[in-house]
């Protein structure tokens, strides 16, 4: 029984989603929410990966373009665009996701951490690389790219 437990509490799950081709994972315990795209109100002056922010049940909401926040293409809009809220030490922010494709449980075994460069800025976003089988999913530090350590 006691073993049966500590095997579960080494397991995290992450909600695998799509930037492009890439897949990465978020860790669960901080998505409060997953959303279809609302209408985004602009916000002046805010830094260009703040895409606005969205009314969620009366709770304001900003949302980010992680996408732009990488340095990626623009967010191409579909039918598959999703907006995951996280809550990382109280603050709440939506990211902008090209597509959620499942959940997923990896042991710490399965997950490699990877030793940032600190002067690679894109690398402080990323904590560790999961194994699922014969792929590998990035999985991001929500708590630097929001601007908060997890």
């Amino acid at each position: 029984m006691e073993t049966k437990q500590m095997k579960n509490e080494d397991i995290k799950q992450f909600i695998v989603v799509k930037f492009g081709h890439e897949q990465y994972g978020i860790n669960i315990q901080i998505v409060q929410n997953i959303v279809r795209m609302p209408n985004i109100t602009r916000v002046p002056n805010a830094p260009a990966y703040i895409k606005g922010v969205i009314n969620l049940r009366g709770e304001i909401i900003p949302v980010m373009s992680v996408r732009v926040k990488f340095e990626l293409e623009e967010d191409q809009f579909t039918h598959a665009t999703r907006i995951i809220i996280v809550k990382v030490d109280g603050n709440a922010i939506g990211l902008i996701v090209d597509e959620v494709l499942e959940v997923i449980q990896l042991s710490e075994a399965q997950i490699e951490k990877i030793v940032s460069d600190a002067d690679d800025e894109k690398s402080k976003y990323v904590y560790a690389v999961g194994k699922v089988g014969e792929e590998l999913v990035t999985l991001l530090n929500v708590g630097s790219i929001i601007g908060v350590e997890e």
